[in-house]
């Protein structure tokens, strides 16, 4: 077995990258058989290499459901001159894709798949020293982490959002556990698909040190943040407040607004102090400095001493849109942050009816946003009236990360908070209501067509 370098073990896994990310109809990322020569990890330092290859692991999230989401909205001409893809998402067209084309958000999560469970399948085969058991944990942590953080992302992309009465027949993803790229794929159901997820991430916690000192690899916190996040998806409020509460116990730290320059570009010159784990979502042509914000949510922030105003959002002649470029590594950020875990732990509280600690998390996390001194912490008599404050500010502080698909999603399920999107191009209406199955993006065909398997019923 000939041994690699570490900087060998990168370039030739970037070559198996740039062989997956250009799949075609005869060659779909599932059933290519990379030429396994080109690179054979031997030891820790090349599983670790693959684990730090930010370009892959960190980058490329699915971004459909941030383009068919409700934070903005786009001009008429900007989306005439967009591709098919990103024009049929925003318009929640049934169709989405060209025939044959390649489908990023798909491919790419699924060569975040690939890299995990090369280190995974090689990881029983390195040697190492008593002195290297803390780098084998971390590396099987990490691949653990990112292999359930891509399936996540592909099932609240390509699947229905999850309802524990339907999930055992409800068709989820298929759940590559191997490198193999031979092993036949199979969509899962949604039960099986989030069962992997959360026992992978369980087994993870316990791998992973408490916090890392680059967030674009995994931690314990960073892995708390996610099962809170992915809970939250479940409807499992209990666990989602667990979660979150333990992941506070470890980094609870948040950003005080008052400390920022808004003129400042981008806003951090580094990471935010609230990211637990870095990642950033596919890039296109819609979200991010072209979006305009959606006018309900801008008049949200009717405090002016609100500092979002200035931080979040800037005036280009007249159209108020994000500033998105937040750090200087990601156009639009999809990372896990203190903040959302704050919002997390609120909302589970005020569910249980903990009105106290749910408003008190809340305004702890408000506070940092407004000018010092001039904060009125929020009151609430009711769960009811905690939660729908939680879930306001949820939606204002959290926008453009990635999110908020995932939200619509779930609370469709409570009539209290469904609502029918709405856009309008060309002065044609197009309408996404409560609990469509539009809310789950077809399969590529190339898929379909490869494997045999069932397509999503749009």
């Amino acid at each position: 077995m000939k041994d690699f370098t570490y900087l060998k073990a990168c370039i030739c896994f970037l070559l198996f990258a740039g062989v997956f990310s250009g799949c075609k109809k005869e060659d779909s990322f599932l059933n290519v058989k990379p030429n396994e020569s080109l690179a054979v990890p031997s030891t820790l330092s090349d599983l670790q290499g693959i684990i730090h290859n930010q370009a892959v692991l960190n980058g490329n999230y699915p971004s459909l459901g941030e383009i068919a989401c409700d934070d903005y909205y786009v001009s008429t001409s900007l989306w005439d001159n967009q591709g098919t893809t990103a024009r049929n998402a925003y318009v929640w067209a049934k169709t989405v894709y060209d025939a044959g084309s390649n489908v990023p958000d798909w491919s790419d999560s699924y060569n975040q798949v690939y890299y995990a469970n090369i280190v995974l399948d090689y990881l029983p085969k390195v040697t190492y020293s008593p002195s290297q058991q803390q780098l084998y944990n971390q590396v099987k942590g990490s691949a653990l982490f990112f292999r359930s953080i891509a399936f996540y992302n592909l099932v609240q992309t390509f699947a229905l959002p999850y309802d524990p009465s339907t999930a055992s027949s409800d068709l989820g993803i298929p759940l590559r556990l191997t490198s193999d790229i031979n092993a036949k794929s199979v969509r899962a159901t949604e039960k099986d698909c989030y069962q992997q997820i959360l026992t992978d991430l369980q087994t993870a916690l316990a791998l992973l040190p408490n916090s890392a000192t680059d967030i674009t690899v995994p931690s314990k916190a960073a892995t708390y943040g996610l099962l809170s996040r992915i809970d939250l998806a479940l409807g499992d409020f209990s666990g989602s407040l667990a979660n979150a509460t333990s992941c506070l116990s470890l980094n609870n730290t948040l950003q005080d607004f008052n400390q920022l320059n808004p003129n400042a570009f981008p806003v951090f010159p580094n990471y935010s102090p609230e990211e637990l784990f870095h990642s950033s979502l596919e890039g296109n042509g819609l979200v991010g400095f072209n979006a305009q914000v959606d006018s309900n949510v801008y008049k949200s922030f009717s405090d002016p001493n609100d500092l979002r105003l200035a931080i979040f959002f800037y005036n280009n002649g007249g159209q108020i849109e994000f500033n998105s470029q937040f750090d200087k590594h990601s156009n639009v950020t999809s990372a896990i942050g203190t903040n959302e875990i704050y919002l997390n732990k609120a909302e589970c509280e005020a569910r249980a009816g903990d009105i106290k600690n749910a408003m008190a998390d809340l305004n702890a996390l408000l506070v940092m946003r407004w000018v010092t001194g001039t904060f009125k912490p929020y009151t609430a008599t009711t769960s009811t009236d905690a939660l729908t404050q939680i879930l306001s500010e949820r939606r204002k502080e959290l926008l453009l990360s990635g999110i908020r698909w995932t939200d619509l999603r779930r609370l469709n399920k409570d009539s209290r908070f469904a609502i029918t999107l709405k856009r309008n191009i060309n002065n044609t209406i197009y309408t996404l209501p409560p609990n469509d199955p539009r809310y789950a993006f077809p399969i590529p065909d190339n898929e379909i067509e490869l494997t045999g398997e069932p397509q999503n019923n749009r």
